[in-house]
């Protein structure tokens, strides 16, 4: 297991080459929920997660016996900046062995980190296993989440939320492999034993529901999610036992839920956090946790590395859901001024046209009319309806695509 002294000693040896993330106050959420709303920015942490921590604190607590060439890991993303990052604090060779299918971003973030890249393997697992193989060769391999150093590591992230913050009545993490929520676990337990500390997983891959529901760590099938970053098949068997001793619950989000949350984080928060990162918030939303009346909420966001066009189409789903965006398709006569009238309409609803596509040859419309595509940026669904209402009275068939 992973002790309160061993957090403390992370701490210490990891000081000097981590940042202090920052712990703001969210007064947004605070009034969405009733209660007092903080959340640990882990996305401004070096490399942008938490992963550099575990990392950092396995490489120096074991610097005389790193392998001839350096170390090794296998990470679909955040776990390999982490560890290039910690490598080059420390000095030394860092190899990073990656699924053959990872973004771009994320493989050349690593490389610009340091580390040489090996891509092997179509699923992180198989990349785990080729790492595994590749580290008897004389390296030493940092395991992502099942290794006692690395667990330590992320702890220290409760250490300081609860030097800033001493009296916390839920913290809510995200669990993949388990390893970060078992640090932080491990301190709030026994810094303040009323706590309660509960994990959040995509339910596109519950491994840590499913190990729970089981009493011990089974392998599930992961479904494709924006939450990447916590898709692990099957949880650690040293977080197993932390969580079963130390966290409270487990709960799932869908992944229109995570969008949202992303994007309420950068509209309200200004803060840019990848889908694993947002899942503390999705769950406080949406999943029916028992949230304390006016009490203390910590939300950890793991992190903030999510890929450009991932993003985009990220918030425009989310701005769709929360009627800030809409699509509608009009049948017009074609005739001079007939678009100039419908616009006006639009328009004079406090509609704002993004983008307008005519359509006059598809297979089934008149030759007289035209087919007119429109995206409106709007307000909120009733806008919408507004819109729709003014279209119809002016005698418009208008349709939400």
């Amino acid at each position: 297991m992973v002790s309160l002294a061993d957090i403390r000693g992370a701490e210490e040896r990891i000081r000097d080459h981590v940042l202090a993330t920052p712990l703001v106050y969210s007064p947004t959420f605070s009034a969405m929920i009733g209660a007092r709303v903080f959340l640990k920015l882990e996305n401004l942490q070096k490399a942008g997660s938490f992963k550099v921590r575990g990392a950092m604190n396995t490489i120096l607590s074991q610097n005389a016996s790193i392998g001839s060439k350096g170390v090794i890991a296998a990470s679909a993303g955040n776990h390999a900046q982490g560890v290039a990052v910690a490598a080059q604090l420390a000095g030394i060779a860092a190899t990073i062995v990656m699924p053959e299918s990872v973004s771009i971003s994320k493989e050349e973030a690593t490389r610009g980190y340091g580390a040489e890249v090996i891509l092997r393997g179509s699923s992180l697992d198989e990349s785990l296993s080729y790492a595994h193989e590749r580290a008897a060769e004389g390296y030493t391999f940092i395991h992502p989440y099942d290794d006692p150093a690395v667990i330590a590591g992320q702890g220290t992230i409760a250490l300081e939320i609860f030097e800033k913050l001493p009296d916390p009545d839920l913290i809510v993490v995200p669990v993949g492999g388990g390893g970060l929520i078992s640090g932080i676990a491990t301190v709030a337990k026994a810094l303040r034993p009323s706590v309660r500390v509960v994990g959040v997983q995509t339910a596109a891959c519950p491994s840590a529901v499913a190990a729970r529901r089981e009493g011990a760590p089974v392998r599930v099938e992961a479904a494709h999610s924006i939450a990447d970053g916590i898709l692990v098949n099957t949880l650690g068997s040293l977080p197993f036992a932390i969580m079963e001793r130390y966290v409270d619950d487990v709960v799932t989000v869908s992944e229109d839920q995570i969008a949202m949350a992303m994007v309420l984080l950068l509209e309200r928060k200004k803060v840019l956090a990848e889908g694993a990162g947002a899942v503390p918030l999705a769950a406080l939303l949406n999943s029916g946790l028992e949230i304390p009346q006016d009490g203390t909420v910590v939300l950890v966001i793991s992190g903030g590395n999510v890929d450009s066009p991932l993003l985009g189409r990220i918030i425009r789903k989310g701005m769709l859901k929360k009627g800030r965006i809409v699509g509608i398709s009009v049948v017009v006569d074609d005739t001079p001024g007939t678009l100039a009238r419908l616009l006006e309409v639009i328009a004079g609803n406090r509609g704002n046209i993004l983008h307008i596509h005519h359509e006059r040859f598809e297979r089934d419309l008149p030759v007289q009319v035209i087919r007119v595509e429109l995206e409106i940026e709007t307000r909120s669904h009733a806008h919408i309806e507004e819109i729709l209402n003014a279209l119809r009275d002016h005698g418009y068939a208008a349709e939400v695509q």
